[in-house]
């Protein structure tokens, strides 16, 4: 019983953690606002954000409330998960782990994004409006990869060079942290 209500919490923290950096990255992507998928990311991070944007203002481009909030999403998930499995909560270790958590979700929603706007480029006609967010989103992603390597006979590998790249600093990161 335990198991199944530690993975029921953390599954709906990680969730809405990737809603909000959904959030923050369809801000850098400039993505469509208006977009029904956009629409429903905003709606969802609004009531939080839109008040801590009175005491965090965006630094420059960098919507600093989103950061913020994204972090400590993290804070709190690593918190119930030290709690939940050693009884405790080892404070000295929080920041940093958080920080391991937002990247590691960031990135696992990179390749997420990546591998459905393949799949949806596959099936679908491009006038779906879901598609056109993911391209908005992948699209800075991969066209410095294009640049190296063009498309081969009609055959673009950069979305694969992209995903390849992702699960290796995902890697990377899971071994820095057994070593930690």
């Amino acid at each position: 019983m335990t198991e199944a209500f530690f993975f029921l919490i953390s599954s709906l923290i990680k969730l809405y953690l990737m809603v909000v950096i959904l959030r923050i990255w369809l801000q850098s992507a400039k993505a469509d606002f208006y977009n029904p998928f956009s629409q429903f990311i905003v709606k969802a991070t609004n009531p939080v954000i839109i008040p801590l944007r009175r005491f965090l203002p965006s630094l420059g481009p960098v919507d600093t409330a989103s950061w913020i909030f994204a972090f400590a999403i993290c804070v709190l998930h690593v918190a119930i998960v030290q709690m939940l499995q050693l009884g405790q909560v080892l404070y000295i270790y929080l920041p940093l782990s958080a920080l391991v958590l937002l990247i590691t979700e960031a990135l696992q929603l990179a390749f997420w994004i990546l591998v459905i706007r393949a799949l949806l480029s596959w099936f679908s006609q491009g006038r779906n409006p879901v598609e056109l967010v993911m391209h908005q989103l992948t699209e800075p992603l991969l066209r410095p990869v294009r640049r190296v390597i063009p498309a081969m006979g009609g055959l673009d590998l950069s979305l694969l060079v992209v995903l390849l790249g992702i699960q290796f600093i995902q890697i990377l990161l899971s071994n820095m942290l057994r070593g930690f």
